[in-house]
């Protein structure tokens, strides 16, 4: 497609400079340049394609070169950085080198935050309009987030609600109702938000309301009975904002998320508004491609498809030869399901990232879906597994970080048969830092109780499960975001703390915790080649570790190198460290693999675990390196 008007804006001020058409125009070309992205790559697409109007129009009513925005979750950044000067290099998102599909302040003045979890940005916009009201007092700088119906339950949001209406600061917290996060939305606050779209416009009448009822003079019981009634009778016509109104925030809407007019009228509106504002935005998931409108789960990362030419299906190019360890994984919990009723699953709102939907319908009694709210997840699970039932917490590594403390205090520390399922464990991708599962072997093996677990291959998941409901205490399994290998062996079967040898060898070995067993095996293939003679062990488990046969690789071949997904702080590799060093075995022939002290970039897996010495290369090049050392050392020795 030819570009007409996106070309133009190097700025969002030059919005300003568009008629109402062109503002029309502007959207449908923003929309197209979102199906081209996605025509060649996994990108989120149905979030982004549903706040184009909303993106338009908070730029257009404030300036976010003074003024501040935050994007909660920040998914849906592709039209803010459309506008922003970022078309030019538009093309190169999600790719190693290129635009990140999340802000990133390195990027731009306008991204203040690299956002990648939901919930936190009332808690920086609030930060930041306090810290602008310090700093710069005289500037009366804007604060606006912008947090979606999903991301709404999450703890965090009623803490900074509670806290802004305390400071009685002004802020704007723009409200994008889509009745969808990554999945449909579940809870409470879902159901109270589908009322508020039955609601009238509402624009903060209740204190007036309620300031003339007080004035009615009681006269008696029935009096006062009719009152009260009047009252409740007013709250459920004005239902949309009185949960917000209650809270202390001014509620404004609901308002159509589509309709840039409307939207700039009632942003110019509530901008003039003194205190915390809450404004109701109504968008639609996928709004203007009606294949993701229609299924906004299917197209929220849509794998790369073509537009037919004659009625614009969608036309996947894509297919994966292997299944993924997330489909692995949560086949073999289905299997687990069937045939113990203990067994029971939650998640946070990542049903469809997690490929658990065949169990929600299957196991709909046993299936939880808390939204995203990852520390409840942990501390529900908790109960559960007090009175007897199996639970597992399907979460992504990134996201269980939110949990932290429930993991130490309500499972770790009264030893419950919790199972952690860490989806995502590793590099993730094109998603980037904010969801590389690189942080999980650190900050579970710090807890006493809990056996952590990775399978080298496909071949390990089922027996790991199995354990892990029979395990009477906290566990933990990691796995990638990848297609699962198969290495062609007789298994040795899982026991607790035991690691499998697939090869000895004289000259050094590698010891894999988790999914780069099968490069190890690859690496030490060639490697025989080249005339070195390397084992090669499947470590399996990081707590408890064996120390056993780690130990004897240690004293009776040439060098061990460790190989983990994780940051080398705290990892594995830091645990056979520390355990060698407790034994008083030398480990100056020891070399840790990992990820170092710094975050990771996005781009394809493949070429991050290149960039980081984790793939076949990278591990021969590590052995050949140590194998030359060992013999200088050997030399100068005799």
């Amino acid at each position: 497609m030819e570009y007409q008007l996106l070309p133009m804006i190097g700025s969002p001020q030059e919005l300003n400079s568009l008629s109402n058409e062109q503002l029309v125009q502007l959207a449908a070309e923003i929309r197209e340049s979102l199906c081209e992205i996605v025509s060649d790559r996994p990108a989120h697409f149905a979030s982004n394609l549903g706040v184009v109007e909303l993106c338009l129009a908070l730029h257009l009513v404030f300036d976010f070169s003074k003024d501040r925005l935050i994007w909660d979750t920040g998914h849906q950044i592709y039209p803010h950085k459309l506008i922003t000067g970022r078309f030019p290099a538009f093309n190169t998102i999600r790719r190693r080198g290129g635009l990140m599909g999340y802000p990133n302040p390195e990027e731009s003045e306008y991204d203040l935050f690299m956002t990648g979890h939901a919930g936190s940005s009332v808690s920086t916009s609030l930060g930041l309009k306090a810290g602008d009201d310090l700093v710069r007092p005289d500037e009366n700088r804007k604060s606006v987030a912008v947090i979606g119906d999903g991301a709404l339950p999450s703890g965090i949001v009623f803490e900074a609600f509670n806290n802004a209406v305390g400071l009685k600061k002004d802020l704007l917290v723009v409200l994008n109702d889509n009745k969808m996060g990554i999945c449909p939305r579940v809870g409470g606050v879902a159901e109270y938000l589908d009322k508020a779209r039955a609601a009238k416009f509402y624009n903060g009448l209740k204190r007036d309301v309620s300031w003339l009822l007080n004035k009615v003079p009681v006269v008696g019981e029935p009096a006062a009975e009719r009152i009260g009634s009047f009252k409740d009778a007013l709250k459920s016509f004005l239902h949309g904002g009185m949960l917000f109104e209650e809270m202390g925030f001014r509620y404004v809407g609901p308002v159509d998320g589509h309709d840039i007019n409307a939207l700039r009228r009632y942003l110019e509106l509530v901008k003039e508004i003194k205190g915390p504002v809450l404004l109701h935005v109504f968008t639609e998931k996928g709004h203007g491609f009606s294949p993701a409108a229609e299924n906004p789960v299917k197209f929220h990362t849509p794998s790369p498809f073509c537009r037919d030419s004659d009625d614009g299906t969608p036309v996947f190019t894509k297919k994966d030869s292997k299944p993924a360890y997330t489909n692995v994984v949560s086949d073999e919990i289905h299997s687990l399901m069937q045939k113990d009723r203990r067994v029971c699953v939650m998640t946070a709102a990542m049903c469809e990232g997690n490929n658990l939907g065949q169990i929600r319908k299957d196991f709909p009694d046993r299936f939880f879906d808390v939204g995203i709210c990852e520390s409840h997840a942990v501390a529900f699970a908790a109960g559960m597994a007090k009175v007897g039932m199996r639970p597992i917490v399907d979460i992504y590594s990134t996201f269980l970080q939110r949990s932290f403390d429930q993991i130490f205090q309500e499972v770790a520390l009264q030893n419950l048969p919790v199972l952690f399922c860490m989806d995502r464990a590793g590099i993730c991708g094109p998603d980037g830092p904010t969801h590389h599962g690189l942080f999980d072997n650190s900050y579970m093996r710090v807890f006493p109780n809990i056996a952590i677990m990775a399978p080298g291959d496909q071949h390990d998941v089922a027996p790991m499960l199995k354990l892990a409901m029979e395990h009477d205490g906290p566990t933990s399994i990691r796995y990638p975001k990848a297609n699962a290998e198969l290495i062609d062996r007789t298994v040795a079967p899982i026991e607790l703390g035991k690691s499998e040898v697939y090869r000895w060898g004289e000259d050094g070995t590698f010891v894999a915790f988790g999914s780069l067993f099968s490069t190890c095996v690859l690496a030490a293939e060639r490697l025989a080649k080249d005339g070195l003679d390397i084992g090669v062990i499947n470590a399996r488990f990081l707590r408890p570790l064996d120390t056993d046969v780690i130990f004897k690789a240690l004293q009776e071949t040439g060098f061990v190198v460790t190989i983990e997904e994780n940051t080398l702080n705290g990892g594995f590799g830091s645990a056979v460290l520390e355990a060698a060093n407790d034994a008083g075995i030398p480990t100056q022939h020891l070399k840790r693999l990992g990820i170092p002290d710094r975050f990771i970039e996005h781009g394809e897996r493949g070429e991050l675990l290149s960039d980081l010495g984790l793939d076949v290369a990278g591990l021969m090049s590590t052995a050949h390196d140590l194998a030359s050392k060992t013999t200088v050392d050997q030399q100068v020795a005799s």
